[in-house]
């Protein structure tokens, strides 16, 4: 090395030694990896992700981290598949980003025992319940995120839904992994069904894939019930679409865990507010890469909740919806 390229670089180095971490942080393109327990990778952006994807790559473009300028995203998918999880988070951690979004607890889990050094902002149910941390204020290690358990309420509520929607509906099935057996969230459904005077039956799969749901839709048909909920399993997730092709062939009226289904022609979902948690991931990744460690910042819980409802779908299935639902829609999609 010539003594002028020498001395440039280590003048160079000698500077950002004594730049603040948060400014020596920005220097040079970030690199996220993007990862999904079910969406495909075509689908983990913000031109044609759904909602909250969406809203994740807008708010990071309003914070200044703006993808193919400053930002580099790798996207991998599981597509659903739990038997992928560890291969695919060796394969991420391996190509050594400066941050890794990833969503569902038990992916997370494996990205945890997977690194501890590169940040996790993971998109998680109940963080200290599922032991992913143990404090929410000061997760500590190198995780944050946001937790989208809105407490054992939510399923009662939106079993309240079902019934203030349908006032005639007397069986309700409750479409679930087999993993909510014995839940809390279970037991929720069941107490609201009862309070209700709904007969709720538990519809669980062993496995989310189209067979198992075409036979579970085929089954609820045979049964007469009157109405569907599907839960918040990120494998319900990655059938989404096949979901709500299901719940339209066999004109079954179907409530949500989050609007993507409704966007998609679900009839109605009552959910957190999505685009507040997208941003406030957005926030994580902006504040991690200007080197604020992970475990310093608090995880978010949700505080806002909307009921979104689809119009035309509710006309599709011959569904008058009374008017002080309607009235109270947080959105009504025509």
């Amino acid at each position: 090395m010539k003594r002028t390229e020498f001395l440039r670089f280590v003048g160079g180095q000698t500077i950002a030694m004594l730049l603040p971490a948060g400014v020596r942080a920005q220097q040079g393109p970030h690199r996220l990896a993007f990862v999904h327990s079910g969406l495909p990778v075509d689908k983990l952006t913000e031109a044609s992700g759904p909602f909250w994807v969406r809203q994740v790559f807008k708010a990071l473009r309003e914070l200044g981290d703006v993808e193919d300028r400053n930002l580099i995203v790798e996207r991998f998918s599981a597509e659903g598949q739990a038997e992928r999880f560890a291969s695919l988070a060796a394969e991420v951690v391996s190509r050594k980003p400066d941050a890794i979004l990833v969503n569902l607890d038990s992916l997370a889990k494996v990205f945890a025992a997977a690194t501890s050094r590169i940040p996790l902002i993971v998109i998680t149910g109940d963080p200290i319940a599922s032991g992913l941390v143990t404090n929410l204020a000061h997760p500590g290690g190198n995780m944050t995120g946001v937790s989208i358990n809105a407490g054992i309420e939510i399923y009662g509520k939106r079993m309240q839904i079902v019934k203030e929607a349908m006032p005639k509906a007397s069986k309700v099935a409750a479409l679930l992994v087999r993993t909510w057996t014995g839940s809390n969230g279970s037991s929720a459904y069941r107490d609201a069904a009862q309070q209700s005077g709904i007969e709720l039956t538990e519809e669980l799969l062993p496995d989310v894939d189209r067979s198992s749901l075409e036979r579970a839709f085929d089954d609820m048909a045979n049964q007469h019930f009157d109405a569907a909920i599907v839960d918040e399993s990120g494998s319900f997730v990655a059938q989404q679409a096949l979901i709500v092709e299901l719940a339209a062939k066999h004109r079954m009226p179907v409530i949500y865990p989050y609007r993507e289904y409704v966007e998609l022609g679900g009839l109605m979902a009552y959910a957190p507010d999505l685009g507040e948690l997208a941003r406030r991931l957005a926030s994580d990744v902006h504040q991690v890469f200007n080197g604020v460690s992970p475990g310093d910042i608090p995880f978010y819980q949700p505080s806002k909740f909307q009921l979104i409802v689809n119009a035309k779908t509710a006309a599709a299935l011959g569904l008058e919806l009374p008017p002080s639902l309607l009235g109270r829609s947080d959105e009504v999609i025509e």
